[in-house]
């Protein structure tokens, strides 16, 4: 059994410890699902997900009444993720596919939340492109004005539920400049964010993309993709600030998986190394082991006191959390790998062998330290949010 003493710190109210408990119930009862059809199982998470109630967690009804709750999306991705990497995946992404429209949707665009939260509609962000990532501001796609709408053209590369979503929350570039006009508009300055529905007449699923953790992914081409004025989430130009919000909110649930992968690995080493005899005594009577042990609870309660200040601090009023999300997410991704690694380590053979629970926390890990702005951007935003004032 996982420690749970840390919902004991101040960070959290009663509210938050009930959230934890009743969630690892149901995870206890109903995860894992089987992995063998990587589409099915999302689809099959995100219907249980939703009939159940642990959907309303992602997004807000009313945002004038309402706001994300960042410590209840980190509790259960935490939770979510120590049972079941797969559906951690299938509740974050509906979160962050989401997110802009929780923030900034308009009433009609509003209308699909009610199906995300019920687990009837599969939500995607669709952000990245072949020539940028982790820089935002760097995107190639073009969402041209013409008449009463917008054609949208370009590719959009390794978006999560690529292929099964019904909705995507889409950034492009429409070239206003600072001033609000239509020329100009470099970098972060002509970016907008459009809610296009996975049947739009244009958009074609391109690629579907396969990982060493399998998870539905695609490459998604967008040619000659119409869509009305009113596809456009918040005001044009706006799209840098809303993707930057909505990361904001969602880094740090990003450390609160690999916070939960850590402690599936820390909790197996523990069973490991007392159930494991090596020279006549159970394999954690050696010092070095014993050593090993203790790095990994130290890792995993700094890492969660990163986490939850995070959380913490946006749930209190804090406009922006980008230092403190970017610290989160950097520490606990990387320590959560080395966690990880360590756990094969003590589990030798065992920890190689395809279908062992540290096996998949191997694969699992990895990406995290990529996706959502990968571990050296984090470095560059902490440093620029460090920096002293000139």
């Amino acid at each position: 059994m996982a420690d749970t003493t840390f919902l004991d710190w101040p960070f959290f109210d009663d509210g938050h410890r009930r959230l934890a408990e009743q969630i690892d119930t149901w995870c206890a009862t109903h995860l894992p699902v089987d992995h063998g059809d990587v589409d099915s199982a999302c689809r099959e998470l995100v219907t249980r997900l939703g009939r159940d109630g642990w959907l309303k967690q992602t997004a807000i009804e009313d945002p004038a009444a309402d706001t994300l709750d960042v410590r209840r999306l980190c509790l259960m991705r935490e939770t979510l993720a120590r049972h079941d990497g797969l559906a951690d995946f299938a509740f974050a992404m509906q979160g962050l596919g989401t997110g802009a429209i929780s923030l900034y949707g308009n009433p009609e665009q509003r209308r699909w939340l009610s199906k995300t939260r019920a687990g009837e509609a599969i939500a995607a962000f669709a952000l990245s492109e072949p020539r940028s990532g982790s820089d935002v501001a760097n995107l190639d796609m073009t969402a041209t004005r013409e008449g009463d709408g917008y054609v949208l053209d370009g590719e959009k590369t390794w978006i999560s539920n690529g292929g099964i979503a019904d909705v995507y929350t889409v950034f492009a570039r429409t070239g206003e400049g600072s001033d609000g006009s239509s020329a100009g508009g470099p970098g972060a300055k002509g970016l907008s964010a459009f809610l296009v529905p996975a049947d739009t007449p244009g958009l074609e699923i391109a690629e579907r993309l396969e990982t060493i953790a399998p998870h539905p992914l695609a490459r998604l081409r967008f040619d000659g993709a119409r869509l009305p004025v009113s596809a456009m989430i918040g005001k044009p130009g706006e799209g840098f600030k809303i993707a930057m919000s909505v990361l904001d909110i969602f880094r740090s649930t990003v450390g609160a998986a690999a916070l939960g992968f850590a402690r599936r690995a820390l909790d197996e080493s523990l069973t490991r190394a007392s159930e494991r005899e090596l020279f006549g005594a159970p394999l954690f009577e050696l010092q070095m082991v014993q050593g090993h042990i203790a790095d990994m609870a130290l890792d995993i309660d700094a890492a969660a006191l990163l986490i939850y200040r995070a959380a913490w601090t946006k749930d209190n009023g804090a406009a922006r959390i980008s230092r403190e999300a970017a610290m989160a997410k950097l520490f606990a991704t990387e320590r959560a790998q080395r966690i990880i690694d360590q756990a094969v380590q003590l589990h030798g053979g065992d920890g190689v062998r395809h279908g062992h629970i540290v096996e998949s926390l191997y694969r699992e890990i990895r990406a995290l330290r990529i996706y959502e702005g990968a571990s050296d951007v984090q470095k560059v935003i902490i440093a620029r949010q460090t920096q002293a004032p000139i």
